[in-house]
């Protein structure tokens, strides 16, 4: 087997960890800073084992739904999840812009207190992918961090402004 590409986004944030989680795992905060660019809308936010993350992703009159169900969760420590892009009734589909991108994607986030600040770290890798999906994700890799720093950037003033 290949070696499985791997995208790493790592921040650190002038929050206490505490806060951080807040912004990973409560909808309204969620809302403000995942999909930046366009109006996110949280269908579903449940940051249990087992539980579900549904969320649409709307620009006009187009939507991206994402399915994500949660696998682990040690408060305020780490979260894991297997993604998905989904269909409107939030059944994993194929991404219909990228056919070949992964089906499922598998999540670890970690929250790492230092010195008063929050590390982060997210490990995304294609999850039981055939080659074709692990060759389109290690294509995009270097493309990831415009969605996600766009993220953190909006991440970063939503935790000063609630720490205001």
């Amino acid at each position: 087997m290949s070696d499985i590409p791997t995208y790493m986004l790592e921040r650190v944030f002038d929050a206490p960890r505490h806060l951080v989680w807040r912004t990973w795992t409560e909808p309204d905060l969620v809302a403000r800073w995942y999909g930046p660019n366009v109006e996110t809308v949280i269908h579903c936010l449940d940051v249990a084992p087992g539980g579900l993350w549904l969320v649409e992703m709307k620009w006009g009159d187009t939507s991206k739904y994402e399915r994500v169900e949660y696998k682990e969760v040690d408060p305020p420590a780490r979260l894991v999840w297997l993604q998905s892009t989904a269909d409107a009734e939030f059944n994993a589909a194929p991404n219909l812009m990228m056919p070949d991108w992964p089906r499922v994607l598998h999540a670890v986030v970690t929250f790492e207190e230092v010195g008063g600040q929050t590390k982060l770290r997210l490990v995304w890798t294609p999850f039981e992918a055939t080659d074709a999906e692990l060759a389109c994700f290690a294509g995009a890799i270097a493309n990831l961090d415009k969605g996600w720093g766009a993220g953190m950037a909006i991440l970063e003033q939503l935790l000063a402004e609630l720490q205001s």
